[in-house]
């Protein structure tokens, strides 16, 4: 999930979000640090309503991406 990048381009903190989502921060926490198993459909909704973006920006498909986003915060 790219929600950081989204957080920082909207200026918008992750307790902000989550207001405006109507979820808990903790609940924001865990799909952030990619530990949700699952998401429901109107949350991602209102996520992308909120942020003002597609399902597609938010979220990433396969382990390459993870191994992407590693390899960025060593470098």
């Amino acid at each position: 999930m790219h929600l950081d990048r989204l957080l920082v381009e909207r200026g918008m903190t992750l307790t902000e979000l989550a207001e405006r989502v109507g979820v808990t921060v903790v609940n924001l926490s865990v799909l952030k640090n990619g530990r949700a198993r699952a998401i429901r459909f109107s949350t991602l909704t209102r996520l992308c309503e909120v942020l003002d973006c597609q399902p597609g920006d938010l979220l990433s498909n396969g382990r390459g991406d993870e191994d992407q986003s590693r390899n960025n915060l060593l470098n």
